[in-house]
């Protein structure tokens, strides 16, 4: 019998290590059930622009524009599929290997994946910025502007339907058919009409295993 995969898009921004957690169990996911995962880029940045914010998180806001900028440029010049790979590469960096975002890493990472490495310019610089805020609209206009990084839009339970929702906040990502299963009860709750959240305090930081 063949079973129709579905596609299902993740908004990502480099920074969140929760967010990186959701790829890597959406990427599990993508080997236990017929689902096939594709990532775009949001901005933490955009997102907080105007709040007021604790400073610490405000300097953090503004070291974020340089790797979602990268990440816009790259698929402006390569297309939507440098994304996986662009963001595994950086996000690996950043999250297990508690490397800071700089121009010598965007180097690093742009000639391991074979790209132009003159696309680490983009990091300071506001030409793509345009195409960055509408990638994050995308993103964030089905879910509303009081979440952040990971939004998930999949198809809904019924004929042409779609939901979009944040989460799921998950340490560590689970693997092999635990990720199945989670996945199975997202979309259960999500394709639920009239549900909105469903939450308890993290009683622990992310786990990168």
């Amino acid at each position: 019998m063949v079973v129709e995969r579905m596609t299902v898009d993740m908004w990502f921004d480099p920074l969140c290590p929760w967010a990186w957690l959701t790829s890597r169990w959406l990427l599990e996911v993508e080997k236990v059930r017929a689902v096939d995962v594709r990532f775009h880029v949001m901005s933490l940045s955009v997102l907080n622009e105007g709040r007021d914010l604790p400073e610490s998180y405000r300097a953090l806001m503004d070291d974020g524009w340089g790797p979602v900028r990268l990440a816009i440029a790259a698929e402006q010049k390569y297309g939507n599929g440098v994304l996986r790979d662009l963001y595994t590469a950086l996000g690996t960096r950043r999250h297990p290997g508690k490397q800071e975002f700089n121009r010598d890493l965007y180097v690093a990472v742009l000639t391991e994946l074979g790209l132009d490495p003159a696309l680490a310019d983009a990091a300071e610089s506001t030409e793509y910025d345009a195409a960055l805020r509408e990638s994050h609209d995308a993103g964030m206009k089905p879910v509303g502007l009081d979440v952040g990084t990971p939004v998930i839009h999949a198809p809904g339970p019924t004929e042409g339907s779609q939901i979009a929702f944040f989460g799921p906040v998950v340490t560590p990502a689970p693997k092999g058919e635990a990720a199945g299963k989670l996945w199975d009860g997202v979309l259960l709750v999500a394709g639920t009409e009239g549900f909105y959240e469903i939450k308890r305090t993290r009683d622990q930081g992310p786990v990168f295993d």
